[in-house]
């Protein structure tokens, strides 16, 4: 009989069990996704601020003399001009275009030899996919790739009040840091021995704040502490569900639904993430291609009647016609209504354009909105 997969645990898992997490198996790690109310969650984290348990994120630190040079080789954005703590959004594609992943690029010290190097943070479902595309074009090159996510922990501190609670408990100055830098920083919270982390102003919320990567064994007395210090300003521990309502209507693309091996950055609206000029990398052609490709599906948002959400892969109609597919769709606990993403033919992509969705057999109108449908300040 073949044995049953058990998913795998972050460093904060007990802590989340123990404390009214209500478990889910998340591209197969056990994760919390809401200690309470959903909605509670989502407006802690627009109106004080939400801590998140990211640990599942793949991390992998690549260094050795010819670490910028293989990441141009595969990433679609430039980043051999990083300089150190800046950090950059970019993605991984195939050679046909469609996006392996998306990440994180980080310029950073290497704990191992003291030299500077590159740090990925992967989602978490296409960590060895990311790991054996790095390693199958690494031969000839003078690199190291060491995958180090189970050595650190992960925690995202999001919301208008994120910087203020970890400014005084960091010594990297968060006020004047620029959003996509980082830098390591000693957390030092009453009760607990300082301890050394990465602090980056980066996160998937559309909030401001930041995120922390701390060594595993110290990340309970830095969730603790955080915990204790976000309560009594109107914040707490936020679960995956409010995550992905906070991220849809900052219209961010969540891989497996906006983002999938068919599909390519550009269809996506991500050319700002794409380098092409005076740049080779896996993929390239085909996205010089998809630049000329007037015809393909794009991601738009829409704006639905009434209060029934969209769920991913229902029909969206043009009269009746079908033009397109939901990707994600959520009630929105910020403009109380249903909002949703989804790709649909060019003609059928302009903003006020007015569109249905077939929700389980039922016709409900909708309108394309701009993306995003949430932009902090307002």
């Amino acid at each position: 009989m073949p044995a049953i997969a058990v998913a795998a645990h972050t460093p904060l898992h007990d802590w989340h069990a123990a404390n009214g997490g209500r478990m889910v198996d998340f591209a197969g790690w056990s994760m919390p996704i809401q200690y309470g109310s959903i909605v509670e969650e989502h407006q802690a984290t627009r109106t004080a601020v939400g801590l998140f348990d990211i640990s599942h994120m793949g991390r992998t630190l690549i260094s050795g003399l010819d670490a910028g040079k293989l990441l141009e080789s595969l990433l679609t954005r430039r980043i051999g001009d990083l300089k150190p703590g800046q950090v950059r959004y970019s993605l991984v594609c195939n050679e046909s275009g469609g996006v392996l992943d998306d990440v994180l690029a980080y310029r950073v010290e290497v704990p191992a030899n003291d030299l500077l190097g590159y740090g990925l943070v992967i989602n978490a479902s296409n960590r060895d996919k990311i790991d054996a595309h790095l390693r199958g074009h690494a031969s000839g090159h003078d690199v190291a790739i060491e995958d180090v996510s189970d050595k650190y922990a992960m925690i995202a501190v999001q919301g208008p009040k994120a910087i203020e609670l970890l400014d005084p408990v960091t010594d990297c100055e968060l006020t004047s840091f620029r959003y996509y830098t980082g830098e390591m920083s000693s957390f030092t919270a009453q009760g607990i021995e300082p301890v050394e982390c990465y602090v980056s102003r980066t996160g998937y919320t559309g909030e401001d704040g930041c995120e922390i990567i701390c060594p595993a064994d110290r990340a309970v007395d830095v969730w603790q502490a955080l915990i204790d210090m976000a309560m009594p300003i109107g914040g707490g521990p936020v679960g995956l569900a409010a995550r992905d309502t906070l991220r849809l209507e900052a219209g961010m693309p969540l891989y497996g639904h906006e983002l999938t091996e068919d599909i390519n950055p550009i269809a996506a609206g991500l050319s700002f993430a794409v380098n092409l000029k005076d740049r080779e990398f896996v993929g390239r052609e085909a996205l010089v291609a998809a630049r000329k490709d007037s015809q393909q599906s794009i991601r738009i948002g829409l704006q639905l009647d009434g209060r029934r959400p969209a769920r991913e892969g229902a029909t969206v109609l043009q009269g009746d016609q079908p033009v397109g597919t939901v990707t994600s769709g959520t009630f929105s606990p910020t403009f109380d209504r249903p909002l949703a993403m989804a790709y649909v033919k060019p003609s059928a992509a302009g903003i006020g354009e007015h569109l249905a969705v077939d929700i389980r057999g039922k016709v409900v109108g909708a309108t394309v909105a701009p993306l995003p449908f949430y932009q902090r300040g307002k």
